[in-house]
């Protein structure tokens, strides 16, 4: 069983912190593999988006998160208030 580890967060710093997640997760989707040399790794970005999705439901119980297509960041980024 993975360890868990529990933080107090302000609703402010939650959507910081998924704003952050998904702009990082976007670079890693759709720009770092044009770099010479990029090694992805699909995992992590699933992962990732399903982080990113897990904090804006924290936020916004109604969030359903699309990520079952490859363009689910950028749907994701466009659903955030910023």
């Amino acid at each position: 069983m993975t360890p868990t580890i529990n933080v107090k967060l302000t609703a402010k710093e939650i959507e910081l912190l998924a704003a952050l997640a998904s702009d990082q997760l976007f670079r890693r989707e759709f720009i770092d593999p044009k770099m010479p040399g990029y090694k992805g790794n699909s995992a992590e970005i699933s992962m990732g988006k399903a982080l990113v999705s897990k904090l804006r439901s924290i936020l916004n119980p109604g969030f359903v998160s699309k990520t079952s297509s490859s363009s689910s960041s950028t749907a994701a980024r466009a659903s955030s208030s910023r």
